[in-house]
């Protein structure tokens, strides 16, 4: 087991753990589970865990064949998904809230119906366009047997920590209030960032490779 897989699985992990953000989705799932008792709420925050692990597996087993179904480089999708990271960072850094993971509509919409675990909850707000292209690319860059398994590990990991941080929401929301909430949204958004510029120069550096 080599160095460099290891540390390539956490960055995976910070990554995922960065983009998915749990704690930022807190005040959004106080919102629309508002009418539902204490063990309805940790129903739909278990319902959810599983559906962010399930969308999260998912892409990083069918991601190779949803990239060559349709003829999309490696490099390319690197750029690509290290924009969408990166404006999502940029949200994120700004406090502001962010229309890329889930708009206003969507939580609106998900405050009227009685089911909201999957959508919108698990999908778009936690696992979204940003964490479902940090899983295929990572998936892509694993190194033997331990790539994968150190990524399928990352995202069970992470579905945990869902359910955990879920599961403690409307505590969590009284202690850390709107700023607390915010200010790690931000230290979360410069970890993401930097990320993001690493995705989108090491897809450069393979599509350019004189600029290399």
């Amino acid at each position: 087991m080599s160095a460099y897989p290891l540390t390539d699985s956490l960055r995976a992990l910070v990554a995922l753990l960065a983009i998915v953000n749990p704690i930022g989705a807190v005040p959004i799932f106080v919102a629309v589970t508002s009418d539902q008792t204490a063990s309805d709420r940790v129903r739909t925050s278990r319902t959810t865990a599983i559906a962010v692990g399930i969308t999260l597996l998912a892409s990083a087993f069918a991601g190779q064949a949803i990239l060559r179904f349709f003829g999309i480089d490696l490099d390319a999708f690197r750029v690509g998904g290290g924009l969408l990271i990166l404006l999502m960072a940029i949200h994120m850094l700004q406090g502001s809230p962010n229309r890329a993971r889930n708009t206003p509509e969507e939580t609106q919409e998900g405050v009227a119906k009685d089911e909201v675990a999957v959508v919108p909850l698990a999908i778009p707000l936690l696992a979204g366009p940003g964490s479902i292209s940090t899983v295929i690319i990572t998936a892509q860059n694993a190194v033997g047997w331990f790539g994968y398994i150190a990524l399928l590990l990352s995202i069970l990991i992470v579905a945990g920590v869902v359910y955990v941080t879920l599961r403690m929401a409307v505590p969590l929301s009284v202690r850390l209030g709107e700023t607390g909430i915010r200010i790690a949204t931000r230290v979360l958004g410069l970890l993401l960032a930097a990320i993001a510029v690493q995705f989108m120069a090491l897809g450069i550096r393979g599509l350019l490779p004189g600029l290399a």
